[in-house]
């Protein structure tokens, strides 16, 4: 049976897989919600910075919370590091949140009158805003073609052998160099929302993931096999 499987797999190019790939998650996903809550590029910033080391639930459930006292740079330098913390505690890391989101309000109102800037480079810059959240904003608020890469990305491009799982940054890169670019800002979110229901690292349940089970890498489906065998 194994046999069989892998013959299948090593008969798709890499082409064909990625064609896969983006045709499975049409069909499952012809519609694609996004995972933060926000109503324009200021609160998805905030919300994509309070999301590190954090759930998309748990976020969504204090930034209604925080955004009631202050949903723009202006109103935000308002408040102080203090208060802010209070209200993000429950997301954790709330120290270096706290500062970070009192501090790029700043920055926004001192050098880009109070907009969210749409470059890398300045969105890099400001406090607590790294490669991923950055991604995610240009992504998501502006539609410039960009591919922030998380867990279930990283993981689910190692499974599927379309990347090494060396680092996100080489997994970034080999995601925009198999991806179609105009595919960029659907497919990654379709990936997370995969990666979440289907193929999660745990209680993953093979039989379920059509698309590791289809074009998977051969040593991640042998070591799958074998630790079910193990538990039955």
């Amino acid at each position: 049976m194994l046999n069989f499987v892998f013959s299948k797999i090593q008969a798709m190019t890499k082409q064909k897989k990625v064609e896969f790939v983006i045709n499975k998650l049409n069909d499952i996903y012809p519609e694609i919600p996004v995972p933060l809550d926000h109503k324009d590029p200021y609160t998805l910033l905030i919300a994509v910075l309070l999301s590190a080391q954090s759930t998309d639930v748990r976020v969504n459930q204090i930034t209604p919370l925080l955004f009631k006292r202050a949903d723009n740079p202006y109103d935000m330098v308002k408040l102080s590091v203090e208060e802010i913390r209070e209200i993000i505690k429950p997301v954790g890391l709330s120290p270096m949140k706290s500062k970070g989101i009192h501090g790029l309000s700043h920055i926004l109102i001192d050098k880009h009158d109070g907009k969210v800037p749409k470059t890398y480079e300045d969105l890099e810059a400001l406090p607590a805003v790294g490669h991923k959240t950055a991604a995610v904003v240009l992504s998501q608020a502006f539609g410039i073609p960009a591919f922030p890469v998380d867990t279930h990305i990283h993981r689910l491009m190692y499974r599927w052998n379309l990347s090494n799982g060396k680092n996100v940054v080489q997994t970034e890169k080999d995601a925009k160099r198999l991806f179609p670019k105009a595919l960029w800002n659907r497919l990654h979110l379709q990936i997370i929302w995969y990666g979440r229901e289907y193929s999660p690292a745990r209680g993953w349940d093979l039989e379920k993931d059509i698309i590791t089970k289809t074009i998977g890498r051969k040593s991640v489906i042998k070591d799958y096999y074998k630790k079910t065998r193990k538990k039955s």
